[in-house]
């Protein structure tokens, strides 16, 4: 495996910085990952998710959706107001990195998923929803109240902690959109799980203060495993080929 700090081109002209991880063995699938981070930003954790991806054969790229030409406080905030409103820079911070991969000539790269957590979930379904990309893997993220909001999403893995009293029923809410569409999905929400259990970061706030009400965000190693081993299984699945497309393949949980 290899790392390597990049400059992601956008189309305001500045350069996002991103973390390029390279796996040791490729998949043969030609299929790259974007690994979105949550509310905490760029991180050592986020750094951990990609080279997880990569240990598997995914080429990982890793954005600083943070990383805008302004203050970080003014960044952070025209970051949430997009997470928001479901438009604004960071769906071009994204797009820029898709375009990146498939353009890039390290990594032979012809197929493109996206993974987020908490903040980066919910662009992640935001931006599957209109982008080429194949696959999706959103985590706690909100979800839109109506099907039509994410119509033209791609299929999707991911998982909801049903004790995350803001967003424990988004997982059954996006379950029921992709039924609603016919998308072909793997959803799950864990029983005694809250906000964050696949992230583990190593800060006093994270650790001593996130399992406090209303998010009740903690690590969570079986569900965050059994997340994992079904993100694994449903990219196979997708970028091989192998996955029906239409909705009698579909398989929510």
């Amino acid at each position: 495996m290899t790392e390597q700090q990049v400059a992601i081109p956008l189309p305001s002209g500045h350069a996002m910085r991103a973390r390029w991880i390279r796996p040791a063995s490729a998949n043969p699938h030609q299929a790259a990952i974007i690994a979105i981070h949550d509310i905490f930003g760029y991180t050592d954790d986020i750094e951990r998710i990609g080279r997880r991806l990569a240990d598997n054969g995914y080429p990982v790229l890793v954005p600083d959706l943070y990383d805008l030409p302004a203050s970080k406080p003014l960044c952070v905030v025209k970051t949430l107001k997009a997470h928001e409103s479901g438009k604004g820079e960071a769906f071009d911070q994204l797009e820029a990195c898709r375009r990146w991969l498939l353009e890039q000539h390290e990594e032979s790269v012809s197929q493109v998923g996206v993974m987020g957590f908490c903040m980066g979930g919910r662009f992640a379904v935001l931006y599957a929803s209109r982008a080429p990309v194949q696959v999706v893997a959103p985590f706690y993220g909100g979800i839109p109240r109506q099907a039509e909001a994410i119509k033209g999403i791609c299929p999707a893995v991911g998982g909801w902690g049903k004790t995350d009293m803001i967003y424990g029923s988004h997982g059954d809410r996006l379950a029921g959109h992709m039924e609603a569409l016919g998308i072909p999905h793997d959803i799950k929400s864990y029983d005694n799980v809250g906000h964050s259990f696949m992230n583990n970061h190593q800060t006093f706030v994270f650790k001593k203060l996130g399992a406090l009400l209303p998010l009740r965000s903690r690590y969570d190693e079986a569900a965050a495993e059994d997340s994992w081993q079904r993100v694994l299984a449903f990219f196979e699945k997708v970028f091989s080929g192998t996955l029906a497309t239409s909705s009698d393949a579909v398989a929510g949980h």
